[in-house]
């Protein structure tokens, strides 16, 4: 059976790397390994459906290190960590910080699979979240300076009346630029416009 979720594994032992690899490609997943850190984080793991097995301590950096790192780049593939020892602060962190699960080396076969299921399940709600906020930009882009901020006013629940005050046009003004709006937006209703834009975020600032 093949699997559409890739699986990176990233462990200084090329020994963990090679047999947690045999065990998954043998599941059907598709898997790529690093014993390095810093080649995992080059490689820009932007690849749809994808989870990372990561271990805790890699030498001179740590597990953790690198899921902030990823954090920072925008890359939000579910992570589960992989130790040989109960390191409970560090498992609080991680999980605080956004992991999956904690799993204890040598992971039992059942156990890592149902635990890829679950990452599994994220990383699609991770990824239709991603779509949506794009598509969301990409519309929003259409949006003339003036129908924007018509827009942003029909969202707080303002009425033509009121957004005529605010804008200080004309309340004739404000109804074409509603119209326009909901067109380019392809929304029908002010429902579908909050729920449009409710998983938009802006993209940051360049300064």
């Amino acid at each position: 059976m093949t699997r559409d979720l890739r699986v990176f594994i990233v462990d200084d032992d090329p020994a963990v790397v090679q047999t947690l690899g045999v065990l998954l490609r043998a599941n059907g997943y598709q898997v790529e390994g690093f014993t390095s850190p810093d080649e995992f984080l080059e490689r820009s793991p932007d690849v749809g459906l994808a989870c990372l097995l990561l271990d805790l301590r890699l030498g001179d950096r740590s597990g953790i290190e690198v899921q902030g790192e990823l954090r920072r780049r925008g890359f939000t593939l579910p992570i589960v960590f992989l130790s040989g020892q109960g390191d409970v602060p560090s498992t609080a962190r991680a999980m605080r910080e956004g992991a999956l699960d904690f799993l204890v080396k040598p992971v039992e076969e059942p156990e890592l699979l149902e635990t890829l299921t679950r990452a599994r399940m994220r990383a699609l709600t991770q990824l239709e979240e991603q779509q949506a906020r794009r598509a969301a930009t990409e519309r929003l882009a259409r949006l003339t300076r003036r129908e924007r901020e018509v827009c942003d006013l029909i969202v707080r629940g303002l009425l033509n009346k009121q957004i005529a005050f605010e804008l200080g046009a004309s309340e004739n003004t404000v109804k074409v630029h509603r119209a326009r709006v909901m067109h380019k937006l392809g929304v029908d209703s002010v429902a579908a416009l909050v729920q449009l834009l409710s998983g938009y975020r802006p993209p940051p600032s360049s300064l």
